[in-house]
C-alpha cells in the first residue's frame, strides 16, 4: 500500500530515522553478552582490589555486623577463584531451573503441539473480538518461548487478511503481544524459572533465607495478560489500524481444517493435562500432604517451591500423549531425540551462563553487592527517595538500557546484583523487584534494531508491503510500548498503594 506524506510527517520520519540511527550505532559498538560480561567481571575485579585499599566497609542491614569489601586480587580471592570457579557455574540455580523446564516445554514444542494450540486458538475465535483473541493468545504464546514470535506474527497477519483486515494489522497485533507482552502470562513459563533463580542468587548474598519462586509475579502477570490485551485492542483498532488504511493487495484465506491425527492429538492432550492436574489436586487433598506446609496451606509449600519439576513432568506428558497420537514419536527412543533438539537450542543461553555465574559470585563474594546496596540505600534515604515511586525510575532505566542489551537474562544478571541488594536494604521485596524490572524490559523488546528477530520480522512484513524497512516495524511497534509501559506503571503502583499480594503470598515489601 503507498502511503503518502505530509511535510511535517517527512520531517517527523526523518527525526524518527536519526533516532534510530542513533540507537542502532550505539548499540552496535556493544560486545557479545558473554565478552561484555568478561569485560565487568574484570571490572569488578579492580573495583574490589581498589576498595579493599581503602579499606571499605558497611554495617550489614540485617545482621549488624561489620562487612570489609574483599580483593578478589588478593590469597583468598585467587583461592576463590581457582576452587569455586566450577561450583559457581553448575551451582548458578537459573542454569537449572532453565534446563529442566525446556526439557519438557521443548518436546512439547517439538512435536508441534504449541503452534497446533495456538493456531486453533486464533482460527476458532469470533471476528468481533478476533483483535483481543490474538493479543490474548499471543501473550500466553511466550510459554513456547522464542518459537512464537515465529509462529503467532505471521498466522495473526494472515487472520486479518482473511476477514478482510489489514495483515499488517494482524502483523503488528501478533508482534506486540509476542514481544512487548512477552513477560505477562497466566501459565508459569521458562521466564518465571529463569528470572527468579537469578533473582534468589542475588538476594541470598543480602539474606541466606530470602527465595524468589518461579510462582512470586504470578498474579500481576495473570493481571497483565488481560489488561494489556485490552489495552493492545484499542491501540490497535484505534490507531495502528486506522492508520494503515485499506490493504490493496489480495486477499486470502486460510485453512481451518486440522487432520483427523492432529484432533485425536489435542483430545489426547486434553485428557493427559486433565489427569495429570487431578493428580497434583487429590494429592494436595490428602491428610498431611507431602506437597503443603507443616501447617496445611500452600503459600512457601513444597508445591512451590518445586513448581519446576512439577512444570516439566506436566509438559513431558501432554507433549508425548500429542507426539504419539500424531506419530511424531514412534519409539521411546524419539523422546529423548526431540529433548536433545530442544536442549540444543540453548547452547547459546548455556555458554552466556558461563560467565554470568562467575560475575554473580565475585559481585557477592568480594560483598561489593552489600557496599554498594547500604550507601545507595543511604543516598536514597537522604534525597527522600525511599517510596515506591523510586521503583518507577528503576522501570524507565531498565526500559532504556533493554534498548541495547537484548537479552533479558543477561541485563538482569547486570543490574540485579546492583539493585535487587539497594531495594531489599529499603525493605522492598526482591520478587516485586524482580517484577518492576520485567515490565520495563518486556516494554521495549520489539522497538530496537538489536532484536535478532527483526530480519524475520521484516521478511514477514515484505510479504505485504515490498518496501517496509526498519522505520516501518518501530513507528508500528512505538504505540504498543510507550502505551503498555505506561499502563503497566499505573498497575504497578495500584498493586503496590492497595497492598495487592504480587504472587501467593508475596507483597510489596519483605
Amino acid at each position: 500500500m503507498q502511503q503518502v506524506f505530509t511535510k511535517n510527517e517527512k520531517n517527523d520520519e526523518n527525526r524518527f530515522s536519526k533516532f534510530l540511527s542513533i540507537i542502532e550505532k550505539v548499540g552496535n559498538k556493544l560486545p557479545h553478552p558473554f565478552i561484555l560480561f568478561f569485560y565487568l567481571t574484570v571490572t569488578l575485579v579492580i573495583l574490589s582490589w581498589i576498595l579493599s585499599l581503602f579499606k571499605a566497609a558497611v554495617v550489614h542491614p540485617n545482621t549488624q555486623e561489620m562487612v570489609a569489601v574483599k580483593s578478589i586480587l588478593s590469597s583468598e580471592g585467587i583461592q576463590f577463584i581457582l576452587s569455586d570457579t566450577l561450583k559457581n557455574f553448575t551451582g548458578f540455580a537459573p542454569l537449572g531451573l532453565v534446563l529442566t523446564v525446556m526439557l519438557g516445554i521443548g518436546l512439547a514444542e517439538k512435536v508441534g503441539l504449541l503452534e497446533m494450540l495456538m493456531k486453533r486458538a486464533i482460527l476458532s475465535t469470533p471476528k468481533k473480538i478476533i483483535t483481543f483473541a490474538v493479543f490474548f493468545i499471543g501473550i500466553l504464546g511466550n510459554v513456547a518461548s522464542d518459537a512464537a514470535f515465529v509462529v503467532i506474527p505471521p498466522l495473526a497477519a494472515l487472520v486479518f487478511l482473511s476477514v478482510g483486515r489489514h495483515p499488517i494489522a494482524g502483523l503488528a497485533v501478533g508482534l506486540a503481544s509476542t514481544g512487548i507482552g512477552f513477560t505477562a502470562n497466566i501459565l508459569i513459563a521458562g521466564t518465571d524459572a529463569l528470572l527468579s533463580g537469578i533473582s534468589t542468587e542475588i538476594a541470598q548474598a543480602i539474606n541466606p533465607e530470602v527465595m524468589v519462586t518461579p510462582l512470586d509475579n504470578w498474579f500481576f502477570m495473570s493481571v497483565s495478560t488481560f489488561v494489556l490485551a485490552g489495552i493492545g485492542t484499542l491501540i490497535t483498532e484505534k490507531y495502528v489500524e486506522p492508520r494503515l488504511g485499506v490493504y490493496q493487495g489480495k486477499q486470502q484465506t486460510i485453512s481451518k481444517e486440522i487432520s483427523l491425527e492432529e484432533k485425536r492429538g489435542l483430545r489426547n492432550a486434553l485428557i493427559s493435562a486433565i489427569a495429570f492436574i487431578a493428580i497434583i489436586a487429590v494429592g494436595m487433598l490428602v491428610p498431611n500432604s507431602p506437597l503443603l506446609n507443616e501447617d496445611g496451606t500452600i503459600l512457601r509449600s513444597p508445591f512451590l517451591s518445586g513448581i519446576v519439576p512439577i512444570l516439566f513432568l506436566f509438559f513431558l506428558v501432554v507433549g508425548i500423549a500429542y507426539g504419539v497420537s500424531t506419530k511424531k514419536i514412534q519409539s521411546s527412543g524419539d523422546i529423548p531425540k526431540l529433548m536433545t533438539e530442544a536442549i540444543g537450542s540453548l547452547s547459546g543461553y548455556i555458554v552466556l551462563i558461563f560467565m554470568i555465574a562467575q560475575f554473580v559470585a565475585y559481585f557477592n563474594w568480594s560483598n561489593i553487592a552489600i557496599w554498594l546496596a547500604v550507601h545507595s540505600a543511604e543516598l536514597l534515604t537522604t534525597l527522600n527517595m525511599t517510596n515506591v515511586f523510586v521503583i518507577v525510575l528503576f522501570v524507565l532505566l531498565t526500559a532504556f538500557l533493554s534498548l541495547f542489551i537484548i537479552s533479558g537474562s543477561a541485563l538482569w544478571s547486570l543490574v540485579g546484583p546492583v539493585f535487587v541488594p539497594l531495594f531489599m536494604v529499603l525493605g522492598y521485596h526482591p520478587a516485586f523487584i524482580q517484577l518492576a524490572y520485567r515490565i520495563g524490559e518486556s516494554s521495549t523488546n520489539m522497538v530496537t534494531p538489536l532484536n535478532p528477530y527483526f530480519a524475520i520480522i521484516l521478511s514477514f512484513m515484505h510479504v505485504y508491503d515490498k518496501k517496509a524497512g526498519i522505520g516501518t516495524l518501530m513507528s508500528l511497534m512505538i504505540p504498543y510500548t510507550i502505551g503498555f509501559l505506561i499502563i503497566w506503571i499505573i498497575l504497578m503502583l495500584v498493586f503496590a498503594l492497595f497492598g495487592i499480594p504480587i504472587g501467593p503470598g508475596v507483597s510489596l515489601h519483605l
